[in-house]
């Protein structure tokens, strides 16, 4: 999951309250909390941003906003022929035309994109345009940004339920099924992930389990869904970071922090979709609304 969340790293820093804390203090924890959020969907490796997804054939890929190129975007600002992508294996470049008389930044006239012999992975900026690869099973992709993106003029911050610190539950870590955890993206594609084990919460006086994914030496990742979905929350789940336990296995699941995937900013995302043993019976109303919420 790493290869999705880096964007979304910095909400870890925000640790759950812990029990005695006062309720403004939880508030104000959860006001940050909704800063970062802020801060991760607008910057320049946000999502909101993202303006197209381009999927690559073995080759050359010709790119740029002229209708008789392989991808196409069409801009003011994007040359008819910008260049073209080179696919050799799992190497990518990409070759600016010659045409494009000023290559910013430096760039000679061909870029190694990404090569994962010689562990490069970068990005090329382009006027306002940003690129980078982006590899999903056997696919091969290009997420194109638009640093000047509308949906970033548009976005006036989530809409959250009101915070409720009873949402703040005390969880226990428990050993993951010897089966693994298996997680479906969007495209369909199924992988296995690193399966930390079963999170385990009390809520009215029924116990409820939720696999989590291993995800760096601090958190634990929840890809899950409940009876909000397609109501008042996005309709495919939520997701949600938890810290790892301490020695006794104790940690807290906090669905405050509960946010949208980033499929439901921009259709130009790949998100992971929660497994069926993560649907949680009843309504949590707490965390991040849709946009489109009645």
């Amino acid at each position: 999951m790493k290869f999705f969340l880096i964007s979304l790293l910095c909400l870890t820093l925000v640790r759950p309250n812990v029990q005695g804390q006062t309720t403004a203090a939880y508030t104000a924890s959860i006001k940050h909390f909704d800063s970062l959020r802020v801060k991760a969907l607008t910057e320049q490796n946000g999502w909101l941003n993202l303006a197209g997804l381009y999927w690559l054939k073995p080759g050359e890929n010709s790119f740029g906003s002229a209708s008789n190129n392989t991808l196409i975007f069409k801009h003011k600002n994007m040359p008819a022929v910008l260049g073209k992508f080179k696919v050799v294996g799992n190497r990518v470049s990409f070759e600016f035309d010659k045409a494009v008389s000023k290559f910013t930044n430096g760039y000679s006239e061909e870029i190694i994109l990404f090569d994962p012999f010689n562990k490069t992975d970068t990005s090329i900026v382009f006027n306002q345009f940003m690129w980078s690869i982006i590899i999903r099973e056997d696919k091969i992709g290009v997420r194109f940004r638009d640093l000047k993106n509308p949906a970033l003029a548009a976005f006036k911050g989530n809409k959250r339920f009101a915070v409720d610190e009873k949402w703040n539950l005390p969880a226990k870590l428990l050993p993951p099924n010897p089966s693994g955890l298996f997680i479906t993206n969007v495209l369909g594609q199924t992988t296995a992930e690193d399966y930390a084990g079963k999170i385990s919460f009390e809520y009215q006086g029924k116990n409820y389990e939720l696999d989590a994914i291993s995800e760096g030496p601090s958190d634990l990742f929840v890809i899950f869904c409940d009876a909000t979905n397609g109501i008042n929350t996005y309709h495919t789940g939520r997701y949600m970071y938890v810290p790892r336990p301490d020695k006794n296995g104790n940690t807290f699941i906090d669905f405050n922090k509960a946010f949208n995937p980033p499929c439901a900013y921009t259709p130009f995302a790949t998100c992971p979709i929660p497994p069926k043993q993560n649907k949680l019976p009843f309504k949590v109303t707490a965390g991040e609304l849709s946009d489109k919420h009645k």
